[in-house]
């Protein structure tokens, strides 16, 4: 609608998709299926391995060649280990959770381009190496995502714990603010494309990238996926520190081993969304893009691959690096920052375009423009800094820990008794010293 709204002409060519056989596309799901796997065995490894190295630590590297099979080793573990279910869960939805969440993680991925068009090996036919994809592709991305969370919330509400239950609701609470932030850094990537197809995004790319001209919105969406995986530093609805594990607190086998697996496919996807969306999909790279090659055959998955392990190495790279950041300051980042600068850019690329497809627009008008406009940003931000006023303090009141039976700490504006010195009556009074030298006597005297 706002794309119609400002004249942007949608051209969404879909016929290379809905025409493959059932056999090529159930060729396709298997190994997209098989591809996501391998990469979070090798994703997972990758972490252990970076972040060991950030600590100076050997990392995983006895099983198989540089513990490659470290992973492997450790999802079977998982899966013979003793499958435990806590009294006071709701059995169906219990088990129902992490198969939601796993199966959303997979589903995000039948829209995402690896590549262009190209020859079936051993038959005369060709097909777009993506499984298929619609006129609106990057809502269906951001649908599934959201039903993902479901996994995450009915996981912590059906366990019975309220370690769990806290850990659910933290999920909530982070997707309804970041999905807005993010929702609103996709609406710049439409207007630019003219189209919410993901293969047609791709192709609107092919001279200039999108993370390059539309920089705020490729930050803002960047935060934003960091918080939607509940990745470091915006890991709440784990919180070892607080809430022992989070959401997946009284889960074990295979159950966990899901929502572990949901976790670093989801960190995949949310890749694999950027990659298309801001650096061009899988089109070769400055100085690759020169080769007239590099564009077309499966050479364009291994810019794809790339681009994606980047990303992943971002991941990495924040939670080796900045600590978790409370609970408050994540919202704030969020409410007060995030959605009010992706509101303001949205307006303003939205005016952009219209007034360039009306009749042209000066660059150097814009320019100008956008300068005045951050300069005028920075002087309201240092005069509108005032110091605040300085509350004269309260006259504290002392009060008793033990009056109601147990001892309770000092709510604000109360202070602790302070201790008497030793030898000293409390009240002030003094121990009568005669009846203390008479005693003395008297025990010298018995001896």
């Amino acid at each position: 609608m706002i794309v119609q709204a400002l004249g942007v002409r949608t051209v969404d060519d879909l016929s290379e998709f809905g025409t493959d056989p059932w056999w090529l596309s159930l060729i396709k799901a298997v190994l997209i299926f098989v591809f996501l796997l391998l990469l979070t065995l090798f994703n997972i490894w990758f972490e252990r391995r970076v972040v060991a190295r950030m600590q100076h630590r050997a990392g995983p590297n006895k099983n198989g060649p540089f513990g490659l099979l470290q992973s492997l080793a450790d999802a079977m573990k998982l899966m013979l280990k003793e499958d435990i279910m806590v009294k006071a869960a709701d059995r169906l939805l219990y088990v129902l959770a992490p198969v939601i969440s796993v199966i959303m993680a997979f589903l995000a991925f039948a829209v995402i381009p690896f590549g262009p068009v190209v020859d079936v090996p051993f038959t005369d036919r060709q097909t777009p190496l993506q499984l298929t994809d619609l006129p609106v592709g990057v809502l269906f991305v951001i649908a599934v995502a959201s039903v993902g969370i479901y996994g995450i919330v009915l996981g912590g509400w059906a366990s019975g714990s309220t370690y769990s239950l806290l850990g659910g609701m933290r999920s909530t609470a982070q997707v309804i603010s970041y999905e807005v932030a993010m929702s609103l850094a996709l609406v710049a990537v439409f207007l630019y494309a003219g189209s919410l197809s993901t293969s047609e995004i791709v192709n609107a790319q092919q001279r200039l990238w999108y993370a390059l001209i539309l920089l705020p919105s490729f930050i803002i969406f960047w935060v934003s996926m960091v918080g939607e995986t509940n990745r470091a530093p915006f890991d709440m609805p784990e919180a070892e520190g607080e809430l022992v594990a989070g959401y997946f607190t009284e889960y074990s086998s295979m159950k966990f081993a899901m929502f572990f697996l949901a976790e670093y496919i989801n960190m995949v996807t949310v890749s694999a969304v950027a990659t298309t969306l801001f650096l061009g999909g899988w089109r070769a790279p400055w100085p690759l893009s020169l080769w007239d090659g590099a564009n077309a055959g499966y050479w364009p998955v291994l810019w794809f691959l790339a681009k994606v392990m980047m990303f992943m190495f971002v991941f990495v790279w924040l939670r080796g690096t900045l600590p978790r950041v409370r609970y408050d300051q994540f919202m704030a980042l969020g409410w007060k920052v995030l959605i009010p600068v992706a509101l303001l850019w949205t307006v303003a690329v939205a005016t952009i375009r219209a007034m360039t497809l009306d009749g042209g627009l000066d660059r150097r008008v814009l320019v100008g423009g956008a300068l005045v406009a951050v300069l005028l940003f920075l002087l309201l931000s240092i005069v509108g800094e005032r110091a605040p006023k300085e509350e004269p303090e309260a006259e504290e009141q002392p009060f008793d820990p033990f009056a109601g039976g147990y001892p309770v700490p000092p709510m604000p504006g109360q202070r602790l008794p302070r201790p008497e010195p030793a030898g000293v009556v409390p009240g002030g009074a003094q121990p009568d010293q005669e009846d203390d030298t008479a005693r003395r006597s008297a025990t010298e005297e018995g001896d």
